[in-house]
C-alpha cells in the first residue's frame, strides 16, 4: 500500500492506455496553449494529485528529443467530469523530472 500526503501528488508511474487517450483526448487544447503541432504524442509517465477533482502531471513525448509536462484537471464524476489543461511547460528533455507546477 502506498503512502498518500494529502493533497500531495502520486509517486510517477508509467503511462497507462487510460491516461493516454485523456491526453489525446486533450490534444487539440495542448497544441493551442504550446503554440504548435505534435506529429508524436505518447505519454511516458505520469503523476496524480486528488483535490477537488484530480490532477493529472504528464510527461509526453512530441518527437525527436522534445517533451511536454502537461497538468491537466479533470473534475469530480457527480459534476461532469469535464477536462481542461491548467497548464503547460515546453523545451523538456526525457531526463526532466516530473514535478508539480
Amino acid at each position: 500500500m502506498s503512502k498518500h500526503v494529502c493533497g500531495g501528488t502520486s509517486s510517477e508511474k508509467t503511462a497507462t492506455p487510460e491516461v493516454q487517450q485523456i491526453a489525446c483526448s486533450m490534444k487539440s487544447e495542448i497544441e493551442e496553449k504550446a503554440n504548435r503541432t505534435y506529429d508524436v504524442f505518447v505519454v511516458k509517465s505520469y503523476k496524480t494529485q486528488i483535490v477537488s477533482g484530480i490532477n493529472y502531471f504528464m510527461k509526453i513525448h512530441v518527437g525527436g528529443d522534445d517533451y511536454i509536462h502537461v497538468k491537466i484537471y479533470e473534475d469530480l464524476p457527480c459534476r461532469s467530469s469535464k477536462k481542461e489543461v491548467s497548464d503547460i511547460k515546453t523545451n523538456k528533455l526525457h531526463t526532466d523530472d516530473l514535478v508539480y507546477f
